[in-house]
């Protein structure tokens, strides 16, 4: 086995990586300038793609749907249904995450017609080929899309935006299945595995999930899903494990089971990322809620069949600007353990709303303006407090679930707040803590979480400092544990997506000087040569003993799990198996019903 690295200081590994350039790209960039010389060099150099501008999800379930191509207004050129659909794909995979699915803005700007085609032909034609410095990719330039794709996309947003379908309460209930009902199901657990210590890990390209055994590190199961499992999430017993794909297919499986499998599924839309459910005393396993992407909605179903009865739209008016938004996404989604009451993040009107669910048909909501573009975010070590990034606003918006308001929106100091549900911990001169990492640069920023014993630092960022590189998706920590690991998952440079940060929290200071980091070199570790594996997402055993990290790579190259022993920082195990296709998120049954994090 590979000793660590030894601490080593910013600058030291991230030089390179620094400015966030994709290195091929960036270098495909500067060999394609054009001759034009009103386009210089060091212009192209601004519009190199950043990992933070290509992390916005893509919508990958809407761009398979096939529609027919509009009509063209005169002095605008046609589409054949093949171009138009083509074109389509394109844009719901690269460009509807920013753009909207109807073109009318979300994080990037509005591409409707009216605009579009007062620019013209050539301007989307350039704009597309070279970006520009407030964050759209170079598409052309980067290689991402040849020559004529280029021509082709600066055509179709000359035209109409395709519609997508809308999918209601007939829908869902087609899609809804029960296959087993609750009287069929076991009435004490017919297995003899641990469950509390069973880790439910997406295999994003193959449409499942793996059970492993937490202590043995058998692959117990792997079950069928939706596409590109997004999270698992637990019912409040921990009997029901509940998943949902980007197809916005929710399964439902029983882990009681001799052999635990989906018992109930429904769609819930076209494109959806969250699910979650009810954990209020008196409430748990009552309801279950997911949301989408598309349409904008949540639905809350019952806890024990995913029956559909109550479906809400999202759409409706921004919060600061107070103009119509017709597609605000449905974000993270937690249960409050204070109020019986849903916490739904909506992305773009920048609205956080709690959801009474004590009455349905009587539905109460209590909407807080909070900031635009909120995304996900997790609960402070007393689970009242809810911190949540708006992260293309760099800020962090914490709301008291107790009382039910806002607290406080916090500039991070970072670009991109992502931090998954965040690392709780206790600083050694600071106080209680919540971290976040950023994947628009190396930073992590800790917010202050006592407002009782730490008044004068609460709800402030009071540290900030670099870690690995840019580009990180998760922070994770454990109350057991005295270390925080930062994932630098979409940095370009292979040997800092291939690795983690890892900070000994007891050595903190809190005076304004960087703490030290180990970098373990997990990619290397697993052995993994091909392709460019990625680190991506440690998860705890129940224990607070071990860490859990993927070696993510490509979906026909190797990937693996790396157990890492949280005492020592060394590789005590590498899951590898030809089942483990490109796994990504881990969920430990007991750490993701409790919410510890």
């Amino acid at each position: 086995m590979k000793q660590t690295t030894p601490f080593v200081r910013r600058g030291l590994l991230t030089t390179a990586a620094l400015a966030l350039a994709l290195g091929p790209l960036a270098a495909m960039a500067q060999d394609q300038a054009p001759a034009d010389p009103a386009v210089p060099k060091a212009a192209l150099e601004d519009h190199q793609s950043k990992t933070g501008n290509k992390y916005e999800p893509s919508l990958d379930n809407l761009a398979q749907a096939e529609v027919a191509a509009p009509g063209a207004p005169e002095g605008v050129q046609a589409l054949t249904e093949a171009e138009f659909n083509e074109a389509n794909k394109i844009y719901f995979e690269r460009c509807a995450g920013c753009h909207g699915v109807l073109r009318k803005g979300a994080t990037g700007k509005p591409l409707t017609p009216d605009l579009t085609r007062e620019l013209g032909f050539e301007y989307l034609q350039s704009f597309i080929t070279y970006g520009s410095p407030a964050g759209m990719p170079n598409w052309g330039t980067s290689g991402d899309l040849s020559e004529a794709q280029v021509d082709l996309m600066a055509k179709y947003l000359l035209l109409d935006p395709a519609a997508p379908p809308e999918f209601g309460m007939k829908e869902m209930r087609e899609s809804w299945k029960v296959l087993v009902p609750p009287d069929q199901r076991p009435t004490k657990q017919e297995n003899d595995w641990d469950l509390e210590n069973l880790f439910s890990v997406t295999l994003r390209d193959a449409g499942q999930i793996a059970l492993i055994d937490g202590a043995s590190y058998e692959i117990k199961s792997v079950i069928d899903t939706g596409y590109a499992v997004h999270i698992s999430r637990l019912s409040a017993s921990g009997r029901y494990l509940f998943v949902i794909g980007r197809d916005a297919k929710v399964n439902m499986i029983d882990l009681w089971m001799k052999e635990p499998a989906t018992v109930a599924e429904i769609k819930i839309g076209a494109e959806a990322r969250s699910i979650e459910t009810s954990k209020m005393e008196g409430w748990e396993d009552k309801y279950a809620i997911a949301g989408a992407y598309w349409p904008p909605q949540y639905v809350i179903m019952d806890g024990e069949t995913l029956e559909p009865l109550k479906i809400q739209s999202t759409r409706g008016m921004i919060y600061d600007e107070q103009e119509y938004h017709p597609e605000p996404r449905v974000a993270a989604i937690l249960a409050s353990h204070y109020r019986p009451e849903f916490i739904v993040n909506v992305k773009e009107t920048g609205k956080i709303l709690l959801v009474d669910y004590t009455d349905l048909q009587n539905l109460k909501t209590t909407e807080i303006e909070a900031e635009r573009f909120l995304h996900d975010g997790g609960l402070d070590g007393t689970k009242r407090y809810f911190i949540t990034a708006a992260n293309a606003r760099n800020k962090l918006v914490v709301i008291d679930t107790k009382e039910g308001k806002l607290v406080k929106i916090e500039d991070t100091g970072g670009q991109t707040p992502h931090p998954g549900r965040g690392a709780n911990f206790i600083h050694p001169t600071l106080g209680p803590v919540w971290a976040t990492s950023h994947l628009g640069d190396d930073s992590v920023a800790l917010i202050g979480t006592d407002p009782e014993g730490h008044p004068d630092q609460a709800w402030k960022i009071v540290d900030s400092f670099p870690a690995l590189g840019g580009g990180s998706l998760f922070v994770k920590t454990h109350p057991k544990s005295k270390y925080l690991y930062v994932d630098a998952t979409l940095n370009p440079e292979a040997e800092i997506s291939g690795s983690v940060a890892v900070f000994d929290t007891s050595a903190m200071k809190g005076d304004g000087s960087d703490p030290e980091f180990k970098t373990l070199p997990l990619a290397e570790w697993a052995g993994i040569t091909e392709g460019q594996p990625r680190v991506v997402q440690a998860e705890f055993n129940k224990d607070g003993t071990e860490v859990w990290f993927s070696v993510w790579n490509g979906k026909d190259q190797e990937s693996a799990i790396v157990v890492i022993d949280d005492k020592t920082l060394e590789m005590k195990h590498v899951i590898k198996d030809k089942r483990l296709v490109t796994p990504t998120g881990k969920f430990n049954v007991y750490n993701t019903k409790t919410d510890t994090y």
